[in-house]
């Protein structure tokens, strides 16, 4: 049985939702990436993601120009969350219930990584003999 801690990416990049679309999209080209993670402002706040189709959707719905719209214009806040402990398979099930290819992993409302449909699928084809 794997848990998402066996599969979760634990080199997060992270985002303040004040930078433009621009910088997220300039971070996701410099470090290969399709979703940064987006900084909460507070303590008792929520962690946010943006992707590359937030951007688009964004982008194309409010017929934007990227230096001016701003992550948190485009981000995905409160998004899914799950622990470290849970099976990947009622990760996945979240996954597609709720149709979403991410779903960061937090502690006690620590970031401690995100869990992407693709990991979970490579960690399914692995145990295929």
């Amino acid at each position: 049985m794997k848990l998402v801690k066996d599969v979760m990416v634990r080199d997060i990049i992270t985002i303040t939702p004040f930078a433009t679309i621009r910088e997220a999209l300039s971070l996701m080209k410099r470090h290969s990436v399709k979703s940064l993670v987006v900084e909460k402002q507070s303590e008792h706040d929520a962690w946010g993601l943006i992707t590359y189709t937030n951007v688009l959707k964004t982008v194309i719905a409010e017929d934007g120009d990227i230096d001016l719209l701003n992550v948190y214009d485009a981000c995905a806040k409160p998004v899914i969350s799950v622990g470290e402990n849970l099976n990947v398979r009622h990760a996945a099930s979240l996954m597609s219930k709720y149709r979403v290819k991410r779903l960061l992993v937090l502690a006690d409302n620590d970031l401690k990584g995100f869990v992407v449909m693709d990991d979970i699928m490579a960690a399914l084809l692995d145990s295929i003999d």
